[in-house]
């Protein structure tokens, strides 16, 4: 990954752990701000608190906005960060913890910077381990399935047993108890309790009885 920069090397902030919030985070992208605030009423409703909307529409830092000043009991984060620009505009707008898809040294020192929980992306040992030697134990596993799945993480955990993990990508219910199962893993991300239809629908009523279910995962 090249050098970390000083910035980089900052004290971890002290913050809650985004893995203890939720078994399951849904991962959102929204096309249309005003659904922000009803998606996650139903959310939470579903037990499923912690929610990334993910930096890929224009609708994103008006929907994190939205979630922070009408749905205090949603702890609302910005997924998709690929550099520190966005880093400040999601703290910016009320986001309460920050995911990225991967790292760099200068991405890195601005999630630190944010004073935010924070997940940055990896998907190699090598990757943990240079986390690891910067005080980051917290991680992003992307794209989980691609990357080897519950198979590679479970792996992990002997060696590197300090690094914790949500996975994200390319999981589902029937796959989601398996990752949920391992002791290196604190939550999982997914999109499967949000459905392209029920959200064209504004069928929010099926969105809360999804993530009721996904809640139940975590035993």
């Amino acid at each position: 990954m090249g050098g970390v920069t000083d910035a980089a090397l900052s004290p971890v902030p002290s913050s809650p752990s985004v893995l203890d919030l939720a078994p399951v985070i849904p991962v959102v992208v929204l096309q249309d701000a005003a659904d922000a605030v009803p998606l996650a009423r139903a959310l939470v409703a579903g037990g499923l608190p912690a929610i990334e909307v993910t930096l890929r529409t224009p609708a994103a830092l008006d929907a994190i906005s939205a979630i922070a000043d009408e749905v205090p009991e949603a702890a609302v984060g910005a997924g998709t960060l690929l550099d520190p620009q966005q880093v400040a505009a999601a703290g910016a707008a009320g986001a309460r913890f920050l995911v990225s898809p991967g790292w760099s040294p200068r991405l890195l020192g601005a999630l630190r910077d944010s004073g935010l929980p924070f997940l940055p992306g990896v998907s190699t040992a090598s990757e943990v381990v240079t986390l690891l030697e910067e005080g980051v134990t917290e991680l992003k596993f992307f794209p989980a399935e691609a990357a080897g799945g519950t198979a590679y993480l479970r792996s992990l955990a002997a060696p590197l047993p300090q690094a914790r993990f949500c996975p994200t990508g390319g999981i589902g219910p029937a796959s989601a108890p398996s990752y949920l199962a391992l002791p290196n893993v604190g939550c999982v991300g997914g999109t499967w309790m949000l459905p392209a239809d029920a959200l064209a629908a504004k069928d929010w009523a099926r969105v809360e009885g999804l993530a009721r279910e996904a809640a139940a995962l975590g035993g």
